[in-house]
């Protein structure tokens, strides 16, 4: 009997994420975390290292790490689907506010410097599931934890590590799938 089909469910930090793939019934087949930018670039280069530089060289280093998260975002996805033996049907994302247009802008705008670089790394997780032809769900994180709470209490059953960010991305990925 073929297994289920899923979706991962994201919780994203400055330069790394939690994935959690799981059936609509909240079967957990998958946990992991993922790092999504190379070690020797800043993590959040909009709100901390872009701040203290010329804003040409600010840029650049942006412009650096986005290519950076684009290419462990992908392999972080084909690898997931490598290890993984079901089917992904897509991933959970938490939804990205809006930001002014360029990197630029973001950097010097309070309020854009201190969210730019989470929706950085979302949109090259996004831009890789949909290369791998994945469904991209975004969600708001208050919305799928109060509909998928009966299911989320699972550290018993798989041990840790089974934090607040395992328990988002699994609600995100049940709440996607219904």
């Amino acid at each position: 009997m073929p297994s289920p089909a899923a979706v991962t469910g994201i919780s994203d930090h400055g330069g790394w994420a939690i994935l959690v793939t799981a059936t609509q019934t909240g079967q957990v087949l998958d946990r992991r975390r993922v790092e999504l930018v190379a070690p020797d670039l800043p993590p959040i280069p909009h709100h901390s290292e872009g701040k203290s530089l010329p804003m040409p060289q600010a840029v650049a280093l942006v412009e650096r790490v986005q290519l950076s998260a684009a290419h462990h975002a992908k392999l972080a996805l084909d690898t997931l689907a490598r290890e993984v033996h079901t089917e992904i049907l897509g991933v959970a994302l938490r939804h990205c506010p809006p930001l002014p247009p360029t990197i630029a802008e973001r950097i010097i705008d309070y309020r854009a410097s201190n969210v730019a670089d989470w929706v950085l790394y979302r949109h090259a997780l996004a831009a890789a599931a949909q290369a791998r032809g994945w469904a991209i769900h975004w969600y708001d994180p208050k919305a799928v934890l109060a509909t998928a709470s009966d299911t989320l209490d699972l550290r018993r059953t798989l041990g840790p590590p089974w934090t607040r960010d395992h328990k988002l991305a699994l609600a995100a990925a049940i709440h996607a799938t219904r």
